[in-house]
């Protein structure tokens, strides 16, 4: 080796950041298990290298004696006071046995350690950068499928989605471009594993981000989202100024903001929900696109009674339960659902002082496509 590795390692300190100090101590540990791996380890040796001019020397440690029984560990008084002139009988001294072709194995395994460090330092870099960025939207291309799990390729490192964390009958193709929330960055020996997802409630609650300049601003505040990804979602928000409303400013103009996040979502169902701190008119709300006729609630067991009239009871519990599981997770309470008739069949009393007329409370995203014409029609006479 020679003075161009140590100039080698300055560069290095200088562009990518990693102390020469750090480099030399590997390549002194590496130059070490070089030689015993091909010297054997026998003797006592250690590999000296210098820091100024890049050469490296090979030095064993021997004990002074009379009659030598063992060369790798002893040496003669004579031969040692050659090297050292005041040595005396049973010092330990160090001979250079520097073999005369390990000036190749030692270049050899200084560029191996400077990859390794250079690929370690990126890691390193990789993975800090994604730590800083997790919970955010990035931008890929599929780089390769491998079973159900997608690799996404984001520059200088990949994003792994697991099937967990795709949309439901989503198909992806190899170059395709997509959009994916991080929700987690792994340190490994490896590299950074950094996971991915378009199915996480939190990549809906990004897409609003962007899309809406209120919500952005934190003008408008999103309470809360319930997600069954690639079928249905239901997203509560609430306005900190009354003259924005929180709906409104979702959907935006003709429908165009919601439509974008519909259309990144593959066609996935969203129901903007306004938040209401009365929990009654905030479960009356979760239900849309159904009508509620009252809500009473039992807040010991967080459990809501909701009446719901006849015609829309089947709208309000939704295709397998649908509607109603989902504004049950969004509000946080368990929901029962009674039509008008199961509930005076039950009770003659409708809920006395408790009842609450939320009839016209309830908001909804005309975009989501959710009401039938008829349904609507029917939803505007009660209103």
């Amino acid at each position: 080796m020679s003075y161009d590795l140590i100039q080698a390692l300055s560069d290095i300190e200088k562009e990518r950041g990693i102390p020469k100090s750090v480099l030399v101590e590997a390549i002194k540990s590496a130059l070490n298990t070089a030689y015993k791996k091909n010297f054997g380890t026998a003797q006592n040796v250690s590999v000296e290298f210098n820091e100024e001019t890049g050469e490296v020397k090979v030095f064993a440690k021997k004990k002074v004696i009379d009659k030598v029984n063992d060369p790798r560990l002893e040496i003669s008084c004579g031969e040692a006071r050659e090297i050292y002139p005041d040595c005396q009988k049973e010092d330990i001294i160090c001979v250079e046995v520097t073999p005369s072709n390990f000036g190749r194995i030692a270049a050899q395994t200084a560029k191996q350690v400077v990859i390794q460090k250079l690929r370690e330092a990126e890691r390193s870099l990789i993975y800090e950068e994604y730590l800083e960025r997790e919970g955010e939207i990035i931008t890929g291309t599929v780089q390769r499928i491998e079973g159900k799990t997608v690799f996404i390729n984001l520059g200088r490192t990949e994003g792994i989605m697991l099937p967990s964390d795709q949309i439901a009958d989503e198909r992806y193709e190899l170059g395709q471009r997509i959009k994916a929330y991080i929700y987690e960055v792994k340190n490994t020996p490896k590299g950074p594993n950094i996971f991915v997802s378009r199915s996480h409630p939190y990549f809906l609650r990004r897409l609003f981000e962007l899309e809406v300049p209120e919500i952005y601003d934190g003008i408008v505040e999103i309470k809360s989202i319930a997600r069954e990804a690639g079928s249905r979602s239901k997203i509560s928000v609430y306005s900190l100024d009354d003259r924005i409303d929180p709906v409104g400013a979702c959907v935006g103009p003709r429908g165009l903001r919601v439509q974008n996040i519909v259309s990144e979502l593959g066609g996935e169902k969203i129901d903007i929900i306004k938040y209401d701190k009365d929990p009654r008119k905030f479960i009356a709300n979760a239900l849309s696109p159904s009508k509620v006729l009252a809500v009473h609630i039992y807040e010991e067991d967080k459990v809501a009674r909701v009446i719901v009239p006849d015609y829309q009871l089947s709208l309000a519990i939704g295709k397998e339960g649908q509607n109603a599981r989902l504004a049950a997770k969004l509000v946080g309470w368990k929901v029962d659902i009674k039509s008008e008739s199961q509930f005076t069949e039950e009770s003659e009393e409708f809920l006395g002082e408790d009842r609450l007329d939320v009839a016209g409370e309830t908001e909804i995203a005309e975009e989501n496509g959710e009401f039938t014409e008829g349904e609507a029609d029917a939803a505007e006479e009660m209103n």
